[in-house]
């Protein structure tokens, strides 16, 4: 499975609320009229993005709270292969969904990436919109990235947790994602590799299904 996650952020004077009834319209759309292979999809309000969240030496409070740098989105979007992205990338901006995809944009800052599954349960949009933590980590380039990307889901829950490896990036996203109810001892800082660092970032679910 793999998922494209896009975060974005609304452009200067556009309305908050309009702007996220927007956007649940059209993971409300998809959902109805699923493209083949679209496995689901969930959108969350994040505040910071994860790479801004590395900036500083702890991660920042949750959304809304002082200290973000702009009110940022992050949308989860599943689908079963490569084929499949493909799939919805044509279908977003098709007939029965254009005219909502349309109404999403309002867009100013934008970038993207695509993650791989790793470890976890099959999941849904529904189960992604349960996890209220995103933990992002960034390894060192020194270090095995693949078998200490293993161990991050150490002592997690594979039905309620996942973990996730980027695939492609269209910007400065992390290498590693593990998302989750409750924070899982994987990726504690006393369990990373020397030279690995971790944020993890709360969120609050706009859509999920």
């Amino acid at each position: 499975m793999l998922g494209y996650v896009f975060w974005h952020a609304p452009a200067e004077g556009v309305d908050a609320a309009h702007y996220e009834n927007a956007l649940s319209a059209f993971h409300r759309s998809l959902a109805h009229s699923p493209p083949f292979g679209f496995e689901g999809s969930a959108a969350f309000r994040v505040g910071a993005s994860p790479w801004e969240a590395f900036r500083t030496a702890t991660a920042p409070p949750g959304p809304g709270a002082s200290g973000w740098y702009e009110d940022w989105y992050e949308d989860w979007y599943l689908v079963a292969d490569f084929s499949a992205l493909g799939v919805l990338n044509e279908a977003a901006v098709a007939r029965g969904h254009r005219s909502l995809h349309d109404r999403a944009k309002g867009l100013g800052s934008a970038t993207a990436g695509i993650y791989r599954l790793l470890e976890g349960a099959p999941v849904s949009g529904a189960s992604i919109g349960e996890c209220r933590h995103a933990t992002w980590i960034e390894p060192s380039g020194s270090t095995n990235a693949a078998e200490m990307g293993a161990l991050l889901g150490d002592g997690m829950d594979p039905s309620s947790a996942s973990v996730w490896r980027r695939q492609l990036v269209l910007g400065p996203a992390p290498e590693f994602c593990v998302l989750s109810r409750e924070q899982p001892a994987g990726v504690a800082s006393t369990r990373l590799a020397p030279r690995w660092s971790a944020r993890t970032l709360p969120r609050e679910a706009v859509f999920g299904a």
